[in-house]
């Protein structure tokens, strides 16, 4: 009786066999019962082997992986089909244990150099349509045998396999393809504009291994994890202008790349954005030249941060700086320095010499690169160089406390989301129906936020004349010193005065919150300021500081908090124009979802009072069509309408009905018949 692997070993063999019968591939559903034809008797035996759940149809499926790897199978579109490095395998191996051996020396193979299979398929992914690499150069970019990658390709056909070749610009020779595959593959070239002559494709067209690595994207902040790895640069530049470029760098605090011919893009640009730029702006350069520029640009506008250490050079001497804010494009005399970023340079005056770089990064420094990416080096550099200097220490949310959860009623999963949320944009605007406490719960968690400082704090409401200058600043009348005249000043309004508190303690939180916000005429009220918003460490022209002797740009410290109210019965959320809902994150308070919908029940229960209040009201708002217009709870939670035996229905009277007949006013409806307290109470009762 066969063991299960033997029949395992069986089952691949034959498929293979029965695949090479089948040029075009067979539907992966059609490919076990050609199997089972072929092996009578197989299932019986297999039903002596051990677990009955596992079939040799789902056995036939999951152990095909090593033909894969190996390169022999291609799973594609529901389909398998045979490569020509399978069809050779099954010559040379005429038997299922030499055979299936084979196939899992290949698999085996890529289970130990997975990573290295996955740089490979990054690598090709970043490998942009027109060029090609060489299977040698991407096989030691990657520490893989050349011949191995070049037959996982056949079998998995990542993203881009196809611009993977002999050095000559050839298809390999260890992917042995046959005229229908070779014929395929060119077609694929020649789609993408690899012109093919005699076989083989442009030399010109091909991007060679120092360029390879470039390609590869892996900064840990795109990738999603919580902390980016501080990067290093080389930022060479100079050009035709050598030292004389350099000395304006270490003078003025910046380095810079040409940039003669590329528009303006804004921090941050994607690569398709970058690479679309240099297609139409260097349309004349070369291929490699436009790829080059693309991974340069790109660096400079988008992976290098604040932060990272740049190197440069000037012959032996080399100089090492911090970068200390984002990219601009500035005008430069004769073009020579139009990208520029701000540098702390911290060798200016004894730079290095270049013997004391390590062997390895010497070398590296040589490629004819203007941007290059050397954080594998880092740490030989911060040796170099010095530690950085110990910051001021940054201000930060503090976490709420379950004493301020139980304060509010709410749950403290809930309010933490809250600052969470402001972490990630400290912009926050609290929604829902009149009465939901919203601006309560606001006023303290600003509170708490703040650290208990009440002066760090201010409270404004906005309203439909509220403008620009009662907000941030205007021109005001003011008494001349002699009190015989009037002069006009620009005097301070409650947000730039807390501004000017926020820069002074930068390591504390400033809270602001805008009651009513959408009371106001947003865009008239923060005009310029919107912007900053959403970029706080971009700086602008004020409307009317900048009109002044010193013309300082303004920027919004980032230790300012903006918490916001919002009445949706006096005005939808949905009327709120799109660039204000990508500046604040929206929070919503709703009477009939938590954490609001539980609020008056625990408030009655710490109060040690019955639950009716907290029953009538789910009833009332149970009646209640419009969702914007149910009650919160907030009414119904004053002390003193419960010590007044007439409190509780006078609360309802004369603030909760007027509400609702305000409502429905004109549309027929008996108020007090359908929310009045004697009709709610029938109902619970």
């Amino acid at each position: 009786m066969a063991s299960r692997t033997e029949l395992t070993r069986k089952m691949l063999f034959t498929a293979a066999q029965v695949l090479a019968e089948h040029p075009d591939g067979v539907p992966t559903r059609d490919l076990w019962p050609l199997v089972r034809d072929r092996l009578p008797g197989l299932e019986d035996e297999w039903k002596t082997g051990g677990v009955e759940s596992n079939t040799p149809e789902l056995a036939l499926g999951y152990k095909s992986g090593g033909l894969v790897k190996s390169g022999w199978v291609i799973k594609s579109q529901g389909r398998r089909r045979l490569t020509s490095l399978g069809r050779i395998a099954l010559q040379e191996h005429s038997d299922a244990p030499s055979f299936i051996g084979a196939a899992h020396t290949g698999y085996q193979y890529w289970d130990q150099h997975r990573a290295g299979f996955e740089t490979a398929r990054r690598l090709l992914e970043a490998v942009p349509e027109g060029g090609w690499v060489a299977a040698s150069d991407l096989a030691a970019e990657t520490g893989l045998d050349p011949v191995r990658l070049v037959c996982w390709l056949q079998g998995e056909l990542p993203e881009g396999w196809h611009r993977t070749l002999d050095s000559d610009g050839g298809l390999p020779d260890a992917a042995h393809p046959d005229e229908v595959s070779r014929g395929q593959w060119l077609r694929l070239l020649e789609a993408e504009g690899l012109h093919v002559v005699l076989g083989r494709v442009p030399p010109v067209r091909q991007i060679p291994r120092e360029d390879l690595r470039q390609l590869l994207i892996d900064d840990p902040d795109v990738s999603g994890t919580s902390e980016r790895v501080r990067r290093a640069w080389l930022v060479r530049g100079l050009g035709i202008y050598g030292g004389e470029l350099l000395h304006g760098w270490l003078a003025e605090g910046y380095c810079s790349l040409p940039a003669s011919k590329l528009r303006e893009l804004p921090p941050g640009s994607s690569q398709e954005t970058v690479r679309a730029a240099v297609e139409e702006d260097y349309a004349h350069g070369s291929f490699n030249e436009k790829l080059k520029k693309t991974n340069e640009f790109y660096a400079f506008l988008s992976r290098m941060r604040e932060g990272d250490l740049v190197l440069c050079n000037d012959g032996g001497k080399i100089y090492v700086g911090r970068i200390q804010g984002e990219p601009a494009f500035r005008a430069s005399v004769e073009n020579r320095a139009n990208l520029q970023r701000p540098v702390t340079w911290l060798n200016a005056g004894t730079p290095l010499d270049f013997d004391e770089l390590p062997d390895e990064m010497s070398a590296k420094l040589a490629t004819q690169h203007d941007v290059l990416d050397l954080t594998e080096f880092i740490d030989d550099l911060e040796k170099l160089v010095g530690p950085e200097p110990t910051p001021h220490r940054e201000f930060r949310l503090p976490d709420v406390t379950p004493k301020l959860a139980a304060d509010l009623f709410v749950d403290e999963d809930w309010l933490q989301e809250c600052v969470d949320l402001l972490r990630d944009r400290p912009q926050l605007i609290l929604y829902g129906p009149p009465g939901t406490g919203k601006t309560y719960i606001s006023q303290h968690l600003a509170e708490h936020l703040a650290g208990g400082r009440p002066q760090n704090v201010k409270l404004v409401q906005f309203h439909p004349s509220y403008s620009y200058e009662d907000f941030f600043e205007g021109f005001r009348p003011v008494q001349t010193p002699d009190g015989r005249g009037v002069v006009f000043k620009p005097l301070p309004g409650p947000l730039l005065r807390l501004v000017d508190a926020a820069r002074e303690r930068p390591e504390e939180p400033f809270v602001l919150i805008i009651d009513e916000i959408n009371r106001g005429n947003i865009a008239k009220i923060f005009g310029e300021l919107y912007f900053l918003l959403e970029y706080r460490k971009k700086a602008i022209d004020l409307l009317y500081s900048s009109a002044d002797e010193t013309g300082t740009p303004f920027t919004l410290p980032e230790n300012l908090v903006v918490i916001g109210t919002m009445n949706t019965a006096d005005r939808s959320i949905a009327l709120v124009d799109a660039a204000m809902r990508r500046r604040f994150a929206f929070v919503e308070l709703h009477p009939e979802e938590k954490p609001t919908s539980d609020v008056l029940h625990r408030w009655l229960a710490h109060k040690g009072l019955p639950d009716e209040a907290a029953r009538l009201l789910a009833e009332l708002n149970s009646r209640i069509e419009d969702r914007d217009f149910k009650i919160g709870p907030s009414y119904l939670m004053r002390p003193a309408i419960y010590d007044d035996p007439t409190g509780f229905e006078r609360v309802w009277r004369t603030q909760i009905l007027p509400l609702l007949e305000e409502h429905h006013y004109g549309d027929g409806v008996d108020v007090t018949e359908r929310y009045g307290l004697e009709a709610l109470r029938r109902a619970i009762s």
